[in-house]
């Protein structure tokens, strides 16, 4: 099968392309320098490269708050664009099968908890990253219109907050657990005695492991066919505080940990409902949160080493 990831040289996008490798399938990658998906000449002439038979649409344009705070047009305008262009070219194409992945973002800033897929329209979702949770809940309508008008076999996919190996640890752009992580390690070898986080612990986020997922948009795609779209998560949520303090557990910081209330914390809590995921394509996340984050330490110590010996 021809296998098309956008956004497989990215976090998310490596791991499943790990797991298509291992089981004998070469995917097509394409590079932004090659192939800008924003742009529909560029999208047009990598559907002609490629020539698909499925298609696992993974790239995206996001960070954390600061990031979504600081490019919200941007990130609404991006990925937007990217996902109408690789839908309409996988109809033009006559595409197999295409894998939207989304947002948790997209539901609304005070969906009950746990989150299930039919309270994504019962309110606007957090203002801080709206534009992006609204870009791609966008998808999902468009995909459900695709199925509808052409036939197109298009599911829709959501992911929780993802971490892992390979995570983004810039601190401009990067989400809570590498952020956490990389300012607990700085400060150690630094020798501080204190950080400071945003907002004031209190929202509670739920988290995937980075490889948990790529299993799961495997199975989606070999096994799912539906028009609902699926939450993808682990179903447990954690406080920002809690987070905080098992990571400072696990990377041996034992400095203060100072709140900055003056900071947004986001959305109040986030927590799945990830009954459907299993009920429809045998999903459920095998990662316990202690053991993800340690592989994810490991895995930033030992890069933050070959960077130092590289240079």
């Amino acid at each position: 099968m021809r296998v098309l990831v956008t956004g497989g040289a990215g976090f998310l996008g490596s791991h499943l392309v790990e797991r298509f490798r291992a089981d004998g399938v070469e995917p097509f990658v394409p590079r932004r320098s090659d192939y800008d998906l924003t742009v529909a000449t560029d999208v047009e002439r990598l559907f002609a490269d490629a020539r698909p038979e499925l298609v696992i649409h993974l790239a995206a344009e996001v960070g954390g708050i600061g990031a979504n705070r600081a490019n919200p047009g941007r990130y609404w305008y991006a990925n937007l664009m990217m996902g109408a262009h690789v839908l309409e070219q996988s109809r033009v194409h006559g595409t197999g099968k295409v894998v939207l992945i989304g947002t948790i973002c997209a539901y609304p800033k005070f969906a009950p908890i746990p989150f299930h897929e039919d309270d994504l329209w019962n309110g606007y979702p957090e203002e801080t990253n709206a534009p992006y949770g609204v870009a791609k809940k966008a998808l999902l309508v468009g995909g459900q219109g695709y199925r509808e008008q052409y036939g197109m076999d298009v599911v829709y996919l959501l992911p929780v907050n993802l971490y892992g190996p390979r995570d983004n640890f810039d601190l401009a752009t990067s989400h809570v657990i590498p952020a956490l992580i990389r300012k607990m390690v700085e400060a150690q070898e630094r020798g501080e005695r204190e950080i400071v986080l945003w907002g004031d612990g209190s929202p509670t986020r739920e988290f995937l492991y980075v490889d948990d997922c790529a299993e799961a948009i495997q199975l989606a795609a070999a096994r799912y066919d539906g028009l609902e779209p699926v939450n993808l998560g682990t179903g447990r949520e954690i406080s920002i505080r809690a987070l905080a303090e098992l990571i400072a557990e696990l990377t041996g910081f034992d400095g203060d940990i100072v709140w900055d209330a003056t900071q947004p914390n986001g959305q109040p809590r986030r927590q799945l409902d990830v009954s459907r995921a299993e009920q429809l394509f045998g999903f459920r996340a095998h990662t316990e949160l202690r053991a993800g984050l340690k592989r994810t330490i490991v895995w930033y110590r030992s890069s933050r080493t070959a960077e130092a010996a590289a240079t």
